[in-house]
């Protein structure tokens, strides 16, 4: 029955980012193009997914799982090194390929090789990154 959610819901998370456009890189790097041609639609797209999010943490609080397990505890409120260096290196690569991993993997079948090396790259990442993670933990913190 799990599986079948997680079929379901990545059905659907994988339709809404082709319907809404984010997986076309051009309209993407218009949307963080703010300088330039900027195209502000993407917008709603974000406005969409972080309100009802908003509303799912809210949620968790005082419910468990329909389908067992556990949810997972929301995230630390906290700026700290971890965080600016994934979001830096997320919004390079968001900026220069126009694609981040949910369209990335939604766009696989139409992205072209282009596509295809996104996917590999971002595989590497994510294999390298708990070593880059232990090597910026080691640093000192700075005051």
């Amino acid at each position: 029955m799990r599986g079948l959610f997680a079929f379901l819901a990545g059905g659907t998370f994988g339709a809404g980012l082709l319907l809404s456009g984010m997986t076309d890189t051009r309209k993407v790097q218009g949307w963080l193009d703010i300088f330039g041609d900027w195209d502000p639609t993407l917008a709603f797209v974000m406005g969409g997914a972080i309100l009802p999010m908003a509303v799912a943490w809210q949620f968790t609080r005082r419910r468990r799982p329909v389908l067992g397990g556990q949810f997972p505890p929301a995230p630390e409120p906290r700026l700290g090194r971890s965080l600016v260096t994934g979001s830096v290196m997320f919004g390079m690569g968001w900026g220069l390929t126009g694609l981040c991993p949910g369209p990335s993997i939604a766009s696989a079948s139409f992205g072209g090789i282009s596509g295809l090396v996104f996917l590999l790259a971002m595989g590497t990442g994510m294999i390298l990154a708990p070593m880059a993670k232990a090597r910026l933990d080691a640093l000192p913190a700075a005051a």
